[in-house]
């Protein structure tokens, strides 16, 4: 019998793959839904559209990983496709990049279908069997954020709130080595005001490019030409500034860019109004120029960092061997994404095939 802990997206996919492969199991999860932070997401499974783009924008990497992913990822869409997951976009709408959207609603559900009976509030992470831990990382728990990650601020958090990581702690107990990255993080600046859960995408400041920024201090911390492409490097940075927080500092010029159907003037007038600051309220003299302010905040959506695992998903020890009866997928498992970033949903469903497949054999 294998535990599957968590029923976020690799939780899901591992169940639902064990189930087809005919093995016994179970699926425990800590929280009190399916589908983890991915049922929070936008749903876009994508990899890189050249393999020299992955290993240039994720360059600290462990290259079997994301060859791994590479590889696998078109094929594990079509296996969700199989399953009844139907595509509502059939491209990211990103010329770097390939994949598919999903609704993630609907996406849970099949594959809530696919795995069979899952226990709800129930933490599987600390059991003594042969377990894959899907439990989606440790965004959610301050302890280990700050141990790790080591912001100058609390981080907002942007996914569920049950990923405080019991995988992580129960790897560790096991002698597990942990990856390079522990520091790093994906997430997303946003507005400086309440939201909720049903905010996560449409209210994320994506327009770091056609800003200049500044810290509370008056600082302008990070150049434009700097911003990737995800704007996961200005978000790690943001963390580290006083307050986690930063200003978005724009000029007519930034207001009229697009971020794909929407202009930047757009974007800010959508932003809660709590986070539009005056420019005469800035706490220090606005650049010649601005005619707008937008004061964000760092969230964290999952960590990059965490446990070792190799190409089966196997979590390993320091020495590199495997640890018997114990896999780790999705952002449990660290070292896919780091010195940059890569979708985090497909190194979920392909390391959750992985596991679900080694755990079988």
């Amino acid at each position: 019998m294998t535990l599957v802990a968590g029923a976020g997206m690799s939780g899901l996919v591992a169940a639902a793959r064990l189930r087809e492969l005919g093995r016994p199991l179970k699926v425990r999860e800590k929280g009190t839904r399916i589908g983890g932070s991915m049922l929070l997401s936008s749903c876009v499974i994508w990899r890189h559209r050249e393999w020299s783009d992955f290993r240039a924008e994720c360059p600290e990497g462990d290259e079997r990983l994301q060859r791994l992913v590479y590889d696998r990822l078109d094929d594990a869409i079509d296996w969700l496709i199989s399953l009844g997951a139907e595509p509502v976009w059939q491209e990211t709408g990103n010329p770097r990049t390939v994949g598919k959207r999903f609704d993630p609603r609907a996406l849970a559900e099949t594959l809530g279908t696919n795995a069979g009976r899952i226990e709800l509030g129930s933490d599987g992470s600390a059991a003594d069997e042969p377990t894959i831990l899907c439990t989606g990382g440790f965004g959610a728990s301050p302890e280990l954020v700050t141990r790790y990650v080591r912001p100058q601020a609390p981080l907002r958090l942007r996914a569920n709130p049950w990923s405080e990581g019991d995988g992580l702690r129960r790897a560790l107990a096991g002698g597990a080595a942990l990856t390079s990255g522990m520091d790093e993080f994906y997430g997303r600046n946003m507005p400086d005001a309440p939201w909720d859960e049903t905010q996560f995408v449409g209210l994320s400041q994506l327009y770091a490019k056609a800003a200049r920024i500044f810290d509370d201090d008056g600082v302008e911390f990070f150049e434009r030409g700097s911003v990737s492409w995800s704007e996961t490097n200005v978000v790690q940075a943001t963390a580290r500034r006083p307050g986690a927080r930063a200003y978005y500092l724009l000029d007519e010029r930034a207001l009229a860019e697009h971020v794909r159907e929407r202009t930047v003037a757009e974007l800010v007038a959508a932003a809660p109004a709590e986070a539009v600051v005056p420019l005469e309220d800035l706490p220090f003299p606005a650049p010649q120029g601005a005619v707008a302010a937008v004061r964000v905040i760092a969230s964290i959506t999952h960590t990059i960092g965490g446990i070792r695992v190799d190409e089966r998903a196997r979590v390993l020890a320091e020495d590199g061997s495997p640890l018997a009866g114990l896999w780790a997928a999705g952002v449990d498992a660290g070292g896919v994404s780091t010195g940059g970033y890569a979708s985090g949903l497909a190194q979920a469903l392909v390391l959750g095939l992985a596991a679900a497949e080694d755990a079988a054999l």
